[in-house]
This record gives C-alpha cells, sequence and structure tokens, in this order.
C-alpha cells in the first residue's frame, strides 16, 4: 500500500532547502522548529528513506533527497495550481459557458447582454449557439449546453423554464401592402391575402387566427428567405416584434390586436441539476436583465 503524503512536511522540506535551514524555515512558516523536524521526520518514515543528512548543523540532501526535490516541487505547484483554479471558478472568476439561443434573441438580445456581462465577469469564456427552439430544447436535453434562451417551449419534466419576457405577435408586409399603414390588425384583415407560414406560426393555433393557418399554403422556415419573399410582394406573414429585422426599410410590423398573442422567452435548463460556477453567474445575470421585461 502507498504512503499517503501530506502536503504540508513537503513544504517544510522545500522551506528549510530555500531558507537554509530548520530555524529559518520555522520562522517563516511560524512554526516551532521541533515541529518542523518532527513533520520530516514522519515524512522519511514514511517513505523509508532519509531526506536530510544527519548531523553536520546543515540542511543538507542526502542522494534520495535530492531525487526527492524537484518531485516535492512539482507536486505542490500542482497543488497550487489546481487550488487556484477551483476558487477562481468557484467564485465565478473564471470559467466557460455554453449558451443557446434562437435566433432572434441572439441577434437582437444577446449582443448588449453578453456585452454587459463579459465587463462583469472578465474571466468567463461564452461560447453561443443559435438554433430553432426545438434544437435549443434538443440541446440543453443533451447536456450540449447548460442554458437555452428560447420560446414555443413545451412542458418537461426533466427541464426548468423560467419566463423572462414576453414578445407581441404582429403582422409583416411590404411598406406598400394595403396593410402597411394600419396602426393595428384583426386577424380577420389577413384573410384576402396570401399568408406566408413560417416557424413561429404555430403561435396562431389555438386562437381564431388559427383559421389562416388551414388556408396557407407557403410554408419558409429560413429568416433570409422569407423576408426576400416578403420583400418581392408575395404574400405577409406573422412574427414575433423581435423576429422582425428593422434594417429591412421596406417592411413594416403592424401588431396584431385580436388575438393579442404573444409567444413567451425565458431561460431554459435542465431540472433538478445544478449549473457550472459560470452558467450560475450567467443565469443570475439574465434574469436580473430581463425578468419581467415586455417588448
Amino acid at each position: 500500500m502507498l504512503p499517503e503524503l501530506k502536503l504540508a512536511p513537503l513544504r517544510y522540506v522545500l522551506a528549510i532547502l530555500d531558507s537554509g535551514g530548520f530555524h529559518a524555515a520555522a520562522k517563516q512558516l511560524h512554526r516551532s522548529q521541533p515541529a518542523i523536524s518532527m513533520a520530516v521526520r514522519d515524512l522519511e518514515e514514511r517513505l523509508g528513506q532519509p531526506i536530510f543528512e544527519k548531523g553536520g548543523g546543515k540542511a543538507l540532501l542526502t542522494p534520495f533527497g535530492r531525487w526527492c526535490e524537484p518531485r516535492f516541487r512539482e507536486l505542490v505547484a500542482h497543488h497550487d495550481r489546481v487550488c487556484r483554479d477551483a476558487l477562481a471558478i468557484a467564485r465565478q472568476q473564471r470559467g466557460r459557458v455554453d449558451i443557446a439561443a434562437v435566433p432572434s434573441v441572439a441577434s437582437r438580445l444577446m449582443p448588449a447582454l453578453l456585452a454587459g456581462f463579459l465587463e462583469a465577469y472578465p474571466g468567463i469564456d461564452i461560447s453561443l449557439q443559435d438554433g430553432h427552439s426545438e434544437r435549443v430544447n434538443e440541446m440543453v436535453l443533451k447536456g450540449e449546453v447548460e442554458l437555452g434562451i428560447t420560446s414555443l417551449w413545451l412542458p418537461d419534466d426533466t427541464l426548468r423554464f423560467d419566463a423572462l419576457l414576453h414578445d407581441d405577435i404582429g403582422v409583416v408586409c411590404r411598406d406598400d401592402h394595403p396593410l402597411a399603414q394600419k396602426d393595428a390588425l384583426h386577424w380577420r384583415a389577413l384573410k384576402p391575402y396570401t399568408l406566408i407560414r413560417n416557424g413561429t406560426s404555430r403561435l396562431l393555433e389555438g386562437s381564431p387566427a388559427a383559421e389562416l393557418l388551414a388556408h396557407s399554403t407557403l410554408y419558409i422556415s429560413n429568416m433570409i428567405s422569407l423576408t426576400a419573399m416578403l420583400e418581392a410582394g408575395i404574400g405577409v406573414t406573422t412574427l414575433p416584434r423581435l423576429a422582425f429585422q428593422e434594417e429591412h426599410q421596406r417592411l413594416r410590423f403592424i401588431p396584431l390586436a385580436t388575438p393579442h398573442l404573444e409567444r413567451r422567452i425565458g431561460v431554459l435548463r435542465r431540472a433538478r441539476q445544478s449549473l457550472s460556477p459560470a452558467a450560475d453567474a450567467m443565469y443570475g445575470y439574465l434574469m436580473a436583465q430581463l425578468e419581467g421585461s415586455h417588448r
């Protein structure tokens, strides 16, 4: 059975060598010289060989002691590195957090949020991936990311969802469309026009506006392609406000007043499982910045 090497005696040996003797090491370590000597003797007994030459009044290493010295230094240095790293991670001074977010949140909200977080926690690395809501849900479930910022979340006992903000649903059309100058719309106003469904159109399900989905024959999931179709005047679509790309000057967003629909955006994490210190810092930051927000 291997002897258990305590770290303190190894430090004593190194202090004796670095300070020039047992007396100087005891003074440096604020220990009594007999205590230092006893700890070294116990270490030698555990190893079965003397580390220091006996007599002479000087701290001279035996051949075995010369073999031990660099290895003691390596072991103490490794211990201290691990300890410093563990403390830094535990205190949220270092670490890494993996996040996934739906594209509208990744592009509209995350830049400012991440800039603020990095200022508050400069030692934490961040990996941000985007994907549709089902993909974000899957990444959290599989442990590919610790946190997901998503919508269209379905209840699951293995997941925990904390709602942060509400994102109103509206109608998007080209600026010369007959609906473009309206301040708000009733869903029936969309009936004469081609409705382009997209990944968020399911938000209409279960509402009176669901009738529109039944008569829609065009579905586009990619936002770039959807925007191109709208700018070409092909039809209209419904989108959450955050998903509406305001930089497209030819497009207009008109709130859907009847029925009033919204998607909930929140933080998704695995239930009954602790977050890493870095992810816990991000979770707390997001909750503080976004909880109760409305668009």
